[in-house]
């Protein structure tokens, strides 16, 4: 049985710089591979201190949403700050979510085991509750023992 909840969220929104995955959706070595190179090069380059410098809290995001038909990834932040040009705009919407907490010793770590257990797991055993897409996100939320803590956020619906 997975450890989950179901929470009750207010709307939010998050300013995220994005990248398109173009691995097909069932190579998860592939978009794994995809999503690390993006938080490398989003951290070489100064665009996710500039997110954190912004941000209202220490959370990072780590979103995953269907633009266009495209499978886009981003690095985010709340923030009521002005977002860079790049920077996409991302309603998460207010209602019920599957939430599945962690910890891991890297970020990737701990969105590679959380997206597997909220997709794998929680999502199938919350029978009355149905995922119909829209973004999710894995949410780092700091440091404790030397490893990295957050939670993976899925808005659901009622069947």
């Amino acid at each position: 049985m997975a450890l989950f909840t179901l929470e009750q969220k207010e709307g939010f929104t998050v300013i995220g710089l994005g990248t398109e995955l173009k691995s097909h959706y069932t190579d998860y070595a592939g978009i794994n591979q995809e999503k690390a190179d993006f938080w490398q090069q989003v951290s070489q380059d100064g665009r996710l201190d500039h997110l954190k410098e912004i941000a209202t809290n220490d959370y990072i995001f780590a979103v995953n949403e269907a633009v266009n038909n495209k499978m886009m990834h981003y690095a985010g932040v709340i923030t009521d700050q002005v977002a860079p040009d790049e920077a996409r705009i991302i309603q998460f919407p207010a209602g019920d979510y599957v939430v599945v907490k962690g910890e891991a010793e890297t970020a990737d770590e701990l969105n590679n085991t959380l997206s597997g257990i909220a997709f794998g797991q929680a999502l199938p055993e919350a029978v009355e509750y149905a995922y119909v897409g829209g973004p999710n996100t894995t949410v780092e939320m700091g440091w404790k023992n030397g490893q990295i803590y957050g939670e993976m956020w899925i808005p659901v619906v009622k069947k």
